[in-house]
């Protein structure tokens, strides 16, 4: 696929992996929209878009929102006049044992980051079948496999996938690509922003985040599988390691992934 001159909507790009593609796709020569919950932070990612010279536009927008899906998909129309790639990147983390977690709080990562996905591409979706287009769902390897402590992410990434794979089969007649991209762990900010029980920002990252993937590296990787067409992504070593073992050994792997979880800082085991 020819990236130049595409028209690429990321939704929750003001920091982490969504910044990140915005970049790595404008520099590849795409016209770029962002959206974002927060308009101090959406301005100053558009400035430095634009100082890349990035043909860019923002929309502040709540992901969890249908409203504000069907306006931000009518507002990139308005400003570039089609829509040829749709990167749901929007996302936010838990960490709680189910039993303390609060339901509101699993609501409000269905609604991020399942209820985003499904309702902006539903509103894209026009434009992308028009087009021949891409859709990418920015998943994690939860959507793989399940992390205690991390109930409601885990089901909204198994929920994400899914979805992208039955609307992937509707689809692959009419000429839309459709990328589940699923890293590991990634240094970005998504850690610090997880969920508490109470629905708190936990703070302070429980993992080494200098020992990870960092985010541009994620979206060079979505770049090239975009490029490629690809149908998934599964990125680290460590990630890959983990879905093969899980489908061959989930039993054991249940015993694998409570040991390594329960070596978090502060982790909820302890």
């Amino acid at each position: 696929m020819i990236i130049k001159d595409k028209v690429v909507i990321v939704t929750g790009a003001t920091s982490g992996i969504g910044e990140a593609c915005a970049i790595v796709f404008g520099r590849a020569g795409a016209k770029v929209a962002i959206t974002g919950r927060n308009q101090d932070k959406l301005d100053r990612t558009l400035l430095n878009l634009q100082k890349e010279g990035i043909d860019c536009f923002g929309i502040k927008a709540d992901a969890g929102k249908a409203e504000d899906n069907k306006a931000m998909a009518e507002a990139v129309l308005g400003h570039f006049g089609k829509i040829d790639i749709l990167i749901n990147n929007a996302g936010i983390s838990m960490r709680a044992l189910f039993e303390e977690l609060e339901m509101e709080v699993f609501h409000q990562v269905m609604d991020t980051n399942f209820w985003g996905t499904v309702y902006a591409t539903k509103f894209c979706l026009p434009e992308i079948l028009k087009n021949k287009g891409t859709i990418v769902g920015v998943s994690s390897i939860n959507g793989y496999r399940g992390t205690p402590a991390r109930t409601a992410y885990t089901a909204s990434k198994y929920a994400m996938n899914g979805f992208l794979e039955a609307l992937r089969t509707e689809v692959m007649k009419r000429g839309v690509h459709v990328l589940v991209a699923c890293p590991g762990f990634t240094s970005s900010n998504i850690r610090q922003n997880a969920l508490t029980a109470n629905g708190n920002a936990q703070g302070a990252s429980p993992r080494e985040e200098g020992e990870m993937m960092s985010a541009e590296d994620v979206a060079e990787h979505i770049l090239k599988a975009t490029r490629k067409k690809k149908r998934d992504l599964v990125l680290t070593r460590e990630g890959k390691l983990a879905v093969f073992l899980n489908k061959w050994i989930p039993g054991i792997m249940d015993g694998i992934v409570y040991r390594h979880m329960a070596k978090e800082k502060d982790s909820p085991f302890k």
